[in-house]
């Protein structure tokens, strides 16, 4: 029996996951369980998983976690450094899915005490890449990748050197506004942003989706898992969502990971790595699916692509002022304060900023979370002006 901490389980990556370990109970013991405010659903997947230890990361609802779950012999905390210590308890494997830089500190401690680190959670490469690659390699962690277009990337490179790779392509859905007008982005809802035509997630990364802010994070995460040149990373539009990326090589050969619109896969493959165990998902159907189309990106529409590769080629700490930038406007975003395509606006002031006035950080989480401090108030700052 392998140990596993599941980090996030109420969203859609835990959600997904507790559905594949509920069918593998031969296999995992688990550890710990966290979520962040969704007490409910926090409550239901403990008395369905059995772990050792519950953490709610909002201590606010602690006395709550802890009446629903009277009579359950789990040991139960909250708040941040109750999400510290439990990152901190040796496991098997650590499945970080926490959404945002809040899932960053946990990824890094967990990276210290897990054999297998299976990452959902976009901003620890993003705004940490270097300092957790160098974790990993010191405590001997396997870093899996769980986002389904690292997985295939990750897949595709196993057996083969990154010197031989000429080409990663990263693919994406367009979102819900693939064909939808500049002009009629200015008025777009979050509602509307949110409801992505080909995938199910929460409401942040689904918006994220819509403005390609999601791949323009996986751009910079890419870079950081496999060492490539920013020349390397090409993103082209799949609207079908069934090439999840593609890697191209020095012979003229690509290979590409396929699967059905479902993190299932990924999520399966990544706890049970370094297995190919049999998971109950569904299957491809060839004649029913009759086509793939691809298409280029429309950066006039989506900026938010060349605005990572600028991250990347800036360097420094360009990927956590993107990221403490890109979320911050999203929040502008959700409350009203700022329309859909001034989030793009904001993540470029946040990069002219740095670039001008490069703050000098060292590589250590608090300065990290220093300088995603700084760069949130200074887009709240600068959003009040447009």
């Amino acid at each position: 029996m392998r140990t596993i901490s599941i980090f996030g389980v109420t969203g859609s990556i835990g959600c997904t996951a507790a559905n594949i370990l509920a069918g593998q109970s031969n296999k995992f013991t688990i550890t710990v369980i966290t979520g962040g405010n969704n007490v409910t659903e926090l409550a239901k997947q403990a008395i369905r998983l059995s772990p050792r230890y519950v953490v709610i990361a909002n201590e606010t609802h602690l006395n709550e976690l802890r009446n629903l779950l009277i009579g359950y012999n789990f040991e139960i905390s909250g708040g941040r450094q109750a999400l510290i210590n439990a990152a901190s308890i040796p496991v098997d494997i650590s499945l970080q899915g926490i959404v945002g830089f809040p899932g960053v500190e946990c990824s890094l401690t967990a990276a210290k005490f897990s054999k297998t680190l299976a990452l959902a959670n976009k901003e620890s490469l993003v705004c940490a890449g270097p300092l957790l690659q160098n974790i990993c390699t010191i405590n001997n962690t396997k870093l899996v990748p769980v986002d389904s277009e690292h997985s295939a990337i990750f897949q595709c490179m196993l057996g083969e050197s990154i010197e031989t790779v000429e080409k990663i392509i990263l693919t994406g859905s367009g979102g819900p506004f693939l064909n939808t007008s500049i002009e009629d982005l200015k008025s777009v809802t979050p509602k509307q942003a949110a409801s992505h035509p080909r995938w199910s997630m929460g409401q942040r990364i689904s918006i994220d989706s819509a403005s390609m802010f999601n791949k323009a994070m996986e751009i910079i995460e890419t870079k950081e898992l496999f060492n490539v040149s920013v020349d390397k990373l090409e993103v082209v539009i799949q609207p079908q969502s069934i090439i999840h990326s593609m890697v191209g090589f020095n012979d003229g050969s690509i290979k590409a990971q396929l699967g059905p619109a479902d993190m299932s896969g990924a999520i399966g493959y990544a706890i049970n790595y370094p297995n190919r165990d049999p998971l109950t998902v569904e299957r491809l159907n060839f004649l029913e699916l009759r086509q793939l189309d691809f298409l280029p990106v429309d950066h006039l529409k989506f900026p938010a692509i060349n605005l990572s590769i600028r991250a990347i080629m800036i360097g420094g700490m360009a990927g956590a002022v993107f990221n403490a930038a890109k979320e911050q406007a999203l929040d502008l975003f959700l409350i009203g304060n700022i329309g859909f395509l001034d989030m793009a606006r904001c993540v470029e002031f946040a990069l002219n900023e740095y670039e001008l006035n490069p703050i000098q950080h060292n590589f250590i989480f608090e300065d990290i979370m220093e300088l995603d401090t700084h760069m949130r108030i200074r887009v709240i700052e600068m959003a009040k002006g447009l």
